[in-house]
């Protein structure tokens, strides 16, 4: 089981994970190891529910194929396990954004006793401001 958060989580089946050898710099070990991960997560196929998959495919994300397959690629770590260990904490940084719903404003106004104190530090600056003027002997 991968838990996204409380509420969402995935079949360790939904996920396809393949190594492959790492790019760059690194010397003989990037020639020898296949230390980087390709993780691939099939949206469409997925149990996410219909809203969190639309609201998935319609991010605009170069991540995501045309068939609506996620790929992350993770090769930041010389070890397996830790390129790993990022894509799935990327997957579900990803899922977790792209469903987050943001709660809606309700609109306020100031108090009475706000707006009174408002008004009286606007006299009172001006009265300060009254008192820097030039002075007649």
């Amino acid at each position: 089981m991968i838990y996204i958060n409380e509420r969402i989580s995935l079949e360790d089946n939904e996920v396809d994970l393949s190594a492959m050898r790492a790019q760059g710099a690194g010397g003989q070990n990037v020639n020898k190891v296949s230390s980087a991960i390709h993780l691939r997560f099939d949206i469409p196929a997925s149990s996410l529910s219909d809203t969190h998959k639309q609201r998935l495919l319609d991010s605009n994300d170069s991540r995501i194929t045309k068939e609506g397959i996620l790929v992350i690629k993770a090769q930041q770590f010389r070890t397996q396990e830790k390129n790993k260990a990022d894509a799935f904490e990327r997957l579900q940084e990803f899922i977790t954004k792209a469903t987050h719903v943001n709660p809606t404003r309700r609109p306020t106004k100031p108090s009475r006793n706000a707006r009174r104190k408002r008004v009286d530090q606007k006299t009172q600056r001006g009265k300060t401001k009254l008192l820097r003027g030039k002075v007649d002997y």
